[in-house]
């Protein structure tokens, strides 16, 4: 399994990124692929999620109404749509395959190596 993310850069507050993780490797219809952020000096943080198959989404209370994640089976290709993004969204942002508990950072066994996101204010 390898997972890699982009779409990274610098944003001004208000504005929008969509972030891309392109997925190899074996995927179950129950496979979760989750992106997380972590700024620096912090934990590494839940952000939202997808199941591979049925498509159900998870969101961060932080990110609720402002994200969404979303798939491209045929292209294997898992995306995060920010919008109005703030200062503090600001963080290295990674993309990760998990396959039970959605919110576990642990639960999750293979990540992406991770796309900077900085927004100005």
């Amino acid at each position: 399994v390898q997972l890699q993310a982009s779409g990274g850069g610098l944003v001004q507050a208000g504005g929008s990124l969509r972030l891309s993780c392109a997925a190899s490797g074996r995927f179950l219809s129950s496979s979760i692929v989750g992106w997380f952020r972590q700024a620096p000096g912090k934990e590494r943080d839940f952000v939202a999620a997808i199941r591979w198959g049925g498509g159900n989404t998870y969101y961060a209370d932080s990110v609720k109404g402002r994200f969404t994640v979303s798939r491209d089976k045929s292209e294997n290709t898992v995306y995060l749509q920010m919008n109005s993004l703030k200062p503090e969204d600001t963080a290295v942002y990674y993309c990760a395959r998990g396959s039970r508990a959605i919110y576990v950072r642990s639960d999750y066994d293979y990540w992406g190596q991770g796309t900077q996101v900085t927004v100005s204010s």
